[in-house]
């Protein structure tokens, strides 16, 4: 359970509290827009102060804390905070990821759902949460931690690589987009054409010669589109988060200059999409974009069992960051 965790893993005022070792991380908090934001620095045992760049490191959804605190053979042991490793990419970064917001950084494993996603005393995930749960406030926040790091003495200006999995490859390459300081980009298990289409992908992978179940998505989406944003989260996602997300990535990626490098497992369910674009950019000449394909692998870069089911005994994800690492070595 703890390695399915690992793979499913205007005005701003800014203060830092003293950075603290936290479970082998540096714990830095500021504030944007009144939310408390918390973030975890890993960095190379003994260079906490050397001076290198940034690389901020975007997660996938759902409210899950950082740092999840588990027994283990009679002890208490705590999971990465990040799918990967950090260690390998610590060599030359500062590696950071920022919690979700009203989401504590670290929880104990009993008292979270069973998908290691965090609720409030309702039972539900928390209303604060929910209420920041949309692209841009990732996107903002994100870019205003980035300032804030970069005013740290052991943090260069330069380069800054900004790497996001899954929901995570939106916020990024709208980042990417949004900021100059930007100079590389790991697009990691997205989309380019968006959510939508991605649910669409996956229900149409069950689907049998009597029964689909896209028509639903393609009512929901009818919906959506009538009130975009529409912050009702009642029923689960809202249409916001669902319009922001569905929005296709592709018009964010093709603004792009700066090196990007596309990552995915071929069983996932947007490689289609990733196909296509990557056919585009052929098309277009552009030089700037760079594929590595998992073969066999879905969305967390687990191989398939015969049944279809992911083989969590095989964890990819480290080979993935050394070919992150690797990468961005050479570019």
């Amino acid at each position: 359970m703890i390695r399915y965790f690992l793979a499913c893993c205007g005005l701003i005022l800014n203060i830092a509290l003293q950075a603290q070792d936290f479970y082998g991380y540096r714990h830095l908090q500021m504030f944007f827009r009144g939310d408390t934001v918390d973030m975890l620095i890993k960095s190379k045992k003994g260079e906490e102060q050397v001076k290198k760049p940034l690389f901020l490191f975007c997660q996938g959804s759902l409210p899950q804390p950082l740092l999840i605190r588990y027994e283990h053979n009679g002890q208490t042991a705590v999971t990465n905070a990040f799918v990967f490793n950090p260690d390998s990419l610590a060599r030359n970064y500062h590696v950071a990821v920022i919690s979700k917001a009203y989401v504590p950084l670290v929880a104990d494993q009993r008292k979270l759902n069973p998908d290691f996603t965090y609720s409030d005393s309702s039972g539900q995930f928390p209303r604060k949460y929910l209420e920041r749960y949309y692209l841009d406030y990732y996107v903002e926040r994100n870019l205003a931690v980035i300032a804030f790091l970069q005013r740290q003495s052991w943090i260069a200006r330069s380069p800054l690589v900004v790497a996001g999995h899954s929901e995570g490859s939106t916020i990024a390459a709208k980042m990417a987009a949004s900021s100059p300081l930007i100079t590389h980009l790991i697009y990691s298990g997205g989309n380019p054409q968006g959510r939508m289409l991605t649910l669409i992908e996956r229900e149409r992978a069950h689907e049998t010669d009597s029964t689909g179940g896209t028509g639903a998505l393609f009512n929901r989406w009818e919906k959506i589109i009538a009130a975009p944003q529409n912050m009702d989260f009642s029923q689960g996602d809202t249409y916001k988060v669902t319009n922001d997300f569905s929005y296709p990535p592709v018009h964010y990626l093709s603004k792009l200059k700066i090196p990007v490098l596309i990552t995915f497992g071929t069983r996932d369910a947007g490689v289609p999409y990733l196909d296509m674009f990557r056919l585009e950019m052929i098309r277009q000449h552009k030089r700037n974009f760079f594929f590595r394909e998992y073969i066999g692998t879905e969305h967390n870069y687990f191989p398939l069992k015969p049944d279809g089911e992911p083989d969590y005994n095989v964890f990819n994800w480290d080979k993935v960051a050394e070919d992150w690492r690797q990468w961005l070595s050479t570019h």
